[in-house]
């Protein structure tokens, strides 16, 4: 009984992981692909960073939570943040500026 706890955890801990690893990979590649098809025009007007310094944000931080890097470490939780913050912050303001009428 005693040895059955160690296993647990580590069992407990890789599913936990898993599911952390596909939350961000969900995110940043929502966030990659939305912020592709968007014009760069509109990214000044809200007043954030140009296309480019979004793309490189969120491509880093894709291409290092799908090389392995983990999302517990600094990159991972890196790779989280620039992700929630252009879909919550960034994303809004430029369907705003729009129409509205998208379809994300």
């Amino acid at each position: 009984m005693v040895s059955a706890a160690p296993l647990f955890y580590a069992d407990v801990r890789g599913i936990i992981d898993l599911v952390l690893l596909v939350f961000a990979l969900v995110i940043e590649s929502v966030a990659f692909v939305h912020c592709l098809t968007q014009r760069s025009d509109a990214f000044p007007a809200i007043g954030t960073l140009p296309k480019a310094g979004w793309l490189a944000i969120l491509g880093i931080c894709l291409l290092l939570t799908l090389l392995g890097f983990g999302v517990i470490s600094i990159f991972g939780l890196i790779g989280i943040a620039a992700g929630m913050i252009y879909m919550l912050d960034v994303r809004p303001g430029l369907r705003d500026l729009s129409d509205g009428k998208g379809y994300w």
